[in-house]
């Protein structure tokens, strides 16, 4: 049984600040190794739970965070930028199931520890098929679309209620309770761990439960900038429209073509926000 985990760091156990996300922030080489725990508790389970593969993916930013040299021996690594399908790299239809780790609340939340949807700043909103998407609905719609399910998430509470809103019984461990967006009452780290050992462990133990989560095509992409030269900006890769000042969208028959999409406007959004002041 091939197990595939996205690992993202906003819902990392011990992890609060913003500053612990970015290579060369304060607490950033803490915050890689506690992530790079919470994907070792992940891999331990799936093996616990009769996994004979396990592929781990870095999800988060430079995705140059794990740490290779304290990750479990029995797994393998996707790194580096680059990837076409980002967040879901890796992940194709050979695999049983799909875990998510240090997972996060879609933006706007309230109580969602590091919430936000893609990008921090640069983008407001996010709707699928018309409806408000974030981040698990993203990857967990392009699991669906390869016939794999999600069986478990962890995260802050609000990422596992929106993962359970949306997933039904899947298996979440909450390893930190908002207080507000930058602050949290957290779970020692060791005792998180342990939980998501055996979540994941019971997960595969019943993975005959679960069922992928496959929204019906076409599907509709519509993103909400905070920037009219952002959207513009976005406007300008073929197949995307203007639906409005700060608004794209991007419809396609291919979920993969949504990963790759987020990619390319990730480059373009962080460039015209990072590169041109407070006009970005």
């Amino acid at each position: 049984m091939k197990v595939y985990v996205s690992v993202d760091m906003e819902g990392v156990s011990g992890l609060t600040d913003p500053e612990e996300m970015h290579a060369g922030g304060r607490g950033y080489e803490r915050g890689c190794e506690l992530m790079t725990a919470d994907a070792n508790a992940v891999v331990a389970g799936a093996f616990d739970g009769g996994a004979t593969a396990v592929r781990v993916n870095d999800a988060h930013g430079s995705t140059k965070n794990l740490r290779i040299d304290l990750l479990d021996e029995r797994a393998t690594l996707l790194r580096g930028p680059g990837k076409p399908l980002r967040m879901g790299e890796g992940l194709d239809a050979s695999h049983r199931a799909a875990c998510f780790a240090g997972y996060h609340a879609r933006a706007g939340v309230r109580h969602g520890v590091l919430n936000h949807t893609w990008m921090g700043r640069e983008i407001h909103n996010v709707h699928l098929n018309g409806e408000v998407c974030g981040e698990i609905r993203l990857v967990a719609s392009f699991a669906g679309s390869l016939g794999v399910p999600v069986v478990l998430v962890t995260g802050d509470e609000a990422a596992c209620e929106e993962a359970r809103e949306l997933l039904g019984d899947v298996e979440t461990v909450a390893v930190k309770r908002g207080v507000d967006r930058f602050a949290a009452e957290l779970l020692p780290p060791a005792v998180a761990q342990a939980r998501i050992r055996e979540a994941t462990a019971r997960a595969l133990g019943r993975v005959a439960d679960f069922r992928p989560y496959a929204p019906e095509p076409p599907f509709t992409l519509g993103i909400e900038w905070n920037s009219t030269a952002i959207a513009a900006g976005c406007a300008l890769v073929p197949g995307v429209t203007a639906a409005g000042p700060r608004h794209t969208e991007f419809t396609t028959g291919d979920f993969s073509q949504i990963m790759s999409l987020m990619g390319i406007f990730a480059m373009i959004g962080g460039q015209v926000a990072c590169r041109s002041g407070v006009y970005g």
